[in-house]
């Protein structure tokens, strides 16, 4: 099958790792969170703060505030512009991503 790759000549970089809700996904150098989580198909990482709708990506460029994750403990990042790096802990964010600040 062609392919631009292929067209090339080109070949993935090395990969590393990053954790999804206790799950090892595989990550190429240079992509964003929201683009690890639609490679291994998964389309939703949030709820709504009202009825726990699910959400995921939905402008793909930091623009709206659909695609928010929680970063190494960092609730409400958004995941098509934050870089997936070697070990991070992605989780998915309930609501405001605060639930344990509630009084």
């Amino acid at each position: 099958m062609r392919s631009p790759r292929s067209l090339v000549g080109g070949a993935p970089a090395a990969e590393h790792t990053v954790r999804f809700d206790g799950r090892e996904l595989p990550v190429q150098p240079g992509q964003s969170i929201a683009a690890v989580l639609w490679a291994a198909g998964i389309l939703a990482w949030r709820t709504t703060r009202g009825t726990g709708a699910p959400r995921g990506a939905f402008c793909g460029i930091g623009a709206c505030y659909d695609c928010l994750v929680t970063v190494n403990g960092r609730p409400n990042q958004r995941a098509c512009l934050v870089p997936a790096r070697p070990g991070d802990d992605v989780t998915t964010q309930e609501g405001t991503g605060h639930a344990d600040l509630a009084v």
